[in-house]
């Protein structure tokens, strides 16, 4: 489910550098929608350039003429947003649903320009931490492997799991859609038949976690994504509830995947920053949070630790 990169391409001396930028990082940028969801629309016949049907590799450059659906795309630069969801549990991550189930796009703010766009998803029965931005070309750098943004989730199991097992799960396993991993996975806490971990993966396949519990014969009673890269969930955030993200943790978050920070003015009312420290990230000094994070569902350490 990942967005696949634009490969690097040497130029050769002597020959001409492309003009202009493809066309679907360009769609991506004026938030139209993620950069992988661009191609497929190319590819289907939906945008046209100049009045003619575009292709895969089109490049464009200002003065050209974008349509999607015969609909004129204005070429001007969006403000940029992120939000962060505490999707519940029932909650589907597509666009629209065909039996009427409720969807993460239903409740969210209207924009002007552009929609907004999932960054990853969670199956129907996983809750947690999902975000969302109007910016295509950020969701694609969150969700690409090369980026190694990792995710957390909180996994109630029954019963305890086994050293045997647990390095199992660390070594690697072969799945049907090839060979998968925990970069990490700690015990937390639990009693009787309910004993919660949290584990960390580092791509976004599909049911990846379930699938490396079901490899082992291990039953998850629960899930939920609890961290995504810097982002936490916040314990005050309620189910169901989202909030956005303040200028400076956009900043931040922009500046993480190698975009060029956006152009934001100030809040009046700066929000409570939702970012913990993390590699590669560059925290303001006013807005940097101290010590370890505490997201929803995480218990307050001192279980037994398994992995580190």
């Amino acid at each position: 489910m990942n967005d696949e990169p634009e490969g690097k391409v040497d130029i050769e001396p002597g020959i001409e550098k492309p003009a202009g930028d493809k066309l679907q990082k360009i769609l991506a940028q004026l938030g139209v929608g993620s950069r992988r969801e661009m191609e497929r629309w190319i590819s289907d016949g939906r945008v046209t350039v100049n009045g003619s049907r575009a292709k895969l590799g089109d490049r464009v450059s200002e003065s050209d003429q974008i349509q999607v659906d015969h609909k004129a795309i204005r070429r001007v630069a969006i403000r940029p947003r992120i939000i962060l969801l505490n999707k519940q549990e029932g909650v589907i991550c597509t666009r629209s649903d065909p039996e009427g189930r409720t969807t993460c796009f239903d409740d969210l703010p209207k924009l002007g320009k552009g929609r907004w766009i999932s960054i990853g998803r969670l199956d129907i029965n996983t809750s947690g931490l999902l975000l969302l931005t109007n910016d295509g070309e950020f969701a694609n750098r969150m969700m690409h492997p090369s980026s190694s943004i990792d995710r957390e989730y909180a996994v109630r199991v029954d019963g305890e799991i086994g050293p045997d097992v647990l390095e199992n799960l660390v070594q690697g396993v072969q799945l049907e859609d090839g060979f998968a991993k925990f970069a990490d996975i700690r015990y937390f806490n639990g009693s009787g038949r309910n004993h919660w971990y949290h584990v960390v993966v580092l791509e976004g396949r599909n049911r990846e976690v379930r699938r490396l519990f079901e490899s082992q014969n291990i039953r998850i009673s629960r899930l939920k994504r609890v961290r995504f890269g810097p982002v936490i969930l916040p314990s005050a955030l309620l189910r169901g509830r989202r909030q956005e993200l303040g200028v400076e943790d956009v900043k931040s978050m922009y500046r993480l995947v190698a975009m060029a920070e956006p152009d934001l003015s100030d809040e009046r009312k700066p929000r409570e920053s939702v970012l913990i420290a993390y590699p590669g990230l560059e925290l303001g000094s006013k807005r940097k949070r101290q010590g370890k994070s505490k997201p929803q569902g995480r218990q307050k350490p001192g279980g037994r630790k398994r992995r580190s």
